[in-house]
């Protein structure tokens, strides 16, 4: 057994980086790696792979090369010890023989949060929680999101020139970014459980709103139309796996045409979707991350709604100019600058001639 603040940190580290490989897959779970050790070397190791399917805790016991008996178990979240999807890991964990947990983070999960841990200690295991765990929460950050603020994270994309344009007066917006900026944004969609743009979009690019790339899962498309204008022949309708929030305005009969495909439609008395309550009905279904990619008036009204949690911002070295170009962020904005929102936690990423800020909004308020 390791006690080595050092080599506690790098076993943990290790789960990390087998919790990525589920990304995209888990959700609504959390993405979770586990690693047994028994005298400092690794003999098991496992990660979630999808909902529904064994937790990390029990990948990593099934693939033990030898009895696990008194060997410590390193995991990024506290074992679950409820029955969901699948049965307690507590359980399997306490049958095993394992004699040490280290994990780094307690579960948000009201049904989970503390009690895995209670009850492992309970069994007589030793363990140990808060090993970096500030790494932990930021790798599931959409899941506790989901639990802490009772609601879906919320990231918005947007790729712009320098002066902050998204289209031309004319709306035109192909390609402000070059083709690297694309490819990454793509995959971006892939790291989110649902991805969100509003009808003008719609109708003016038809996009696909897919990751296109083998191997990983194209996310839930969510489209606000208030009015239903969407055509049917739209390439997001190519298969029901489709939200599309609209009011009482729209035709009764296309909200049948649409029901028919198997799409699912949201109904709201309002003469826009309130983006609050879109929020609220998505947590019902077990959304925990959103990524909005606008166009400006969309991305405006979450902003405005104090409820984005993340900013992918591309920028691309050319000038648009034009009071009726389209701006990233619409909407009523703000009066003074010492009232704008700022970021957090800053990264920068250079892709070809294109610059990618993402950070963290924090609003006055907070």
């Amino acid at each position: 057994m390791q006690n080595s603040s050092f080599s506690e940190e790098y076993f943990i580290r290790k789960t990390f980086h087998l919790a990525k490989q589920g990304m995209g897959w888990t959700s609504p779970n959390p993405m979770v790696g586990a690693v047994i050790v028994r005298e400092g070397g690794i003999i098991g190791h496992g990660f979630h792979r999808r909902v529904g399917c064994p937790h990390a805790e029990i990948e990593a016991l099934k693939s033990a090369k030898e009895d696990v008996t008194g060997a410590t178990l390193y995991v990024n979240l506290e074992p679950c010890s409820h029955y969901g999807r699948t049965p307690p890991c507590v359980d399997a964990i306490i049958k095993s023989g394992i004699k040490r947990i280290v994990c780094s983070s307690l579960d948000p999960n009201p049904k989970v949060h503390g009690q895995g841990i209670t009850k492992l200690k309970q069994a007589g295991i030793d363990v140990t929680v808060g090993i970096l765990e500030n790494e932990a929460q930021s790798l599931n950050e959409a899941f506790f999101t989901f639990h802490q603020k009772k609601r879906p994270f919320v990231a918005i994309k947007f790729s712009g020139s320098l002066d902050g344009k998204i289209a031309t007066k004319t709306g035109d917006s192909k390609w402000i970014t070059c083709e690297k900026a694309r490819s990454f944004a793509r995959n971006l969609r892939s790291q989110y459980q649902a991805i969100l743009v509003g009808i003008n979009t719609i109708l003016r690019d038809d996009p696909h709103l897919g990751v296109r790339v083998i191997g990983k899962r194209d996310p839930l498309r969510i489209i606000l139309d208030s009015t239903l204008k969407i055509p049917l022949q739209s390439q997001v309708l190519r298969d029901s796996n489709v939200i599309i929030g609209t009011t009482a305005k729209a035709s009764k009969q296309k909200v049948k045409q649409l029901k028919g495909k198997g799409i699912d439609i949201i109904m709201f008395d309002d003469t826009t979707t309130p983006i609050k309550d879109l929020l609220s009905e998505l947590r019902k279904r077990e959304i925990i991350s959103l990524l909005v990619e606008g166009g400006g008036s969309v991305l405006g009204s979450f902003v405005q709604s104090c409820l984005v949690d993340k900013l992918y911002a591309f920028h691309a070295p050319i000038l648009i100019g034009g009071r009726s170009a389209v701006s990233a962020i619409e909407g009523e904005g703000i009066g003074l600058i010492k009232d704008a929102i700022r970021l957090k936690n800053i990264t920068y990423k250079k892709l070809d001639d294109t610059f990618l800020t993402v950070g963290y909004l924090v609003y006055s308020s907070n």
